[in-house]
């Protein structure tokens, strides 16, 4: 079966590596100065807010990609 993709411009990102100690969620925050167009499996897709677009990334991992597009016009390419 082939994925539905979509195609967005994103910028930094914070990958979610799981919990560590006490239960804190490990995060690791990769500043970006730019936006780069590029194409995401509808499939990886968990959540959408304002800001951010949250994907889940490999061995179970979660990764937050700031993109540059509006949330409305986002909202039109999943729905």
């Amino acid at each position: 079966m082939k994925d539905s993709f979509i195609e967005l411009s994103l910028g930094s990102y914070i990958i979610s590596h799981g919990y560590g100690t006490k239960q804190k969620e490990v995060m690791e925050h990769i500043p970006s100065e730019h936006f780069a167009k590029k194409l995401i499996a509808v499939s990886r897709i968990k959540s959408v807010s304002e800001k951010y677009i949250l994907t889940d990334y490999v061995d179970g991992r979660w990764i937050y990609w700031e993109y540059e597009e509006d949330y409305e016009d986002v909202k039109k390419l999943l729905l």
